[in-house]
């Protein structure tokens, strides 16, 4: 079980993380097309923040702490800090990428949850995968060589079945 909690310290802090850096894009976007960026960055922080408590609630849940420090959380998440503004199109690549990684630990604390039949945890993180799966569609959908990338590999993955 110790290993699932430590793996749900890892998913709080990184989730948190991510949130934050949202947050921090949200405050800093600019460009022609700042209304929607701001209001996209907007959406995804306060959807990814609803989350932290959750999560908190669900390591309590299996008898383990929640870390609550930035010092914790900058040792536990996969995401690295942003400290400087870069631009819109930058910012939807890092995000995506981000995303990315709040994906594969959440489905690293899914796995450890379903073999120690933490059933309604497992729950909860499938329902978080597929949000992030959600937003991950999003930023690929703003992120041009994001969806390029995409693009190219079902290219030539369907040209190689023919």
């Amino acid at each position: 079980m110790e290993q699932l909690i430590e793996s749900m310290k890892v998913v709080h802090a990184t989730n948190f993380a991510f949130y934050l850096k949202m947050h921090f894009f949200h405050w800093n976007v600019t460009g022609p097309n700042f209304p929607q960026y701001h209001e996209f960055f907007g959406d995804l922080y306060e959807e990814v923040h609803g989350a932290v408590d959750d999560i908190a609630e669900h390591i309590r849940a299996i008898e383990g702490f929640a870390p609550g420090s930035f010092q914790r959380f900058m040792d536990l998440s996969t995401i690295q800090d942003q400290v400087e503004v870069v631009s819109a199109q930058e910012m939807f690549n890092i995000a995506l990428s981000d995303n990315n990684k709040v994906i594969e630990v959440l489905k690293a604390a899914y796995k450890l949850a379903d073999a120690f039949n933490e059933l309604g945890l497992a729950n909860f993180l499938q329902d978080r995968m597929d949000i992030h799966k959600k937003h991950g569609w999003m930023l690929r959908s703003t992120t041009p060589v994001a969806s390029l990338g995409v693009a190219m590999g079902m290219a030539n993955e369907s040209e190689s079945k023919t």
